[in-house]
């Protein structure tokens, strides 16, 4: 495991499966987009970070309105593919991350991404912006930075009928463990700030 040091880990599997019960699950409950939703907040009250979640463009179809004081929204269409999840400026850099929760206990699936989505990455990283995705194992309550850089090779493999995803111990491997802290749920500028600053 790689920690933000550059210093690597050298606990076996099963070292980190013991680790796993001990930490604990304190944000057990809270989906991954809750608490990097509630981690940007604190950023900004605290003037850290700039970084907003990109709303979904949606083409709204049809309303209904049961009540005259309600309205539901019986049909809508994606207008278009979005890029990545959130983005924003941190030490004058610009930053884009596409976050995933997955409940599988041994592979990141690949098809948790999309095509677009990888495309827009490499567009950021070719332009010097900072690239990465945010992997949450749920069953595990373990979060991971992983490099847009080091995620692009599996990609591309899969396209050439490579693996279909990352395992577990990949994503140990070559990410990056994010801290946990009370307010900062996912505090991945700590782990920013070990690789480029």
């Amino acid at each position: 495991m790689h920690y933000p040091n550059g210093k690597k880990n050298n606990h076996t599997y099963q070292t980190l499966s013991s680790t796993r019960r001990s930490q604990g699950f304190s944000n057990r409950g809270m989906t991954l987009e809750e608490d990097i939703n509630a981690t940007n907040t604190y950023y900004r009250d605290r003037n850290k970070a700039i970084v907003h979640k990109k709303p979904t463009p949606v083409q709204i179809v049809n309303v209904h309105y049961p009540k005259r004081s309600a309205a539901v929204i019986t049909e809508g269409y994606f207008k278009q593919p979005s890029t990545t999840d959130y983005n924003g400026v941190y030490r004058n850099k610009h930053i884009d991350f596409e976050a995933k929760e997955t409940k599988n206990k041994t592979r990141f699936p690949l098809a948790n991404i999309h095509e677009h989505q990888v495309r827009h990455m490499k567009s950021v990283t070719k332009h010097g912006g900072i690239c990465f995705l945010i992997i949450r194992f749920s069953n595990f309550g373990e979060t991971f930075y992983m490099p847009a850089e080091v995620f692009f090779p599996y990609w591309d493999e899969q396209l050439n009928g490579g693996k279909k995803s990352i395992s577990y111990e990949t994503i140990v491997e070559k990410g990056y463990p994010i801290p946990f802290h009370y307010q900062a749920r996912v505090h991945y500028l700590a782990v920013i700030d070990q690789l480029y600053f």
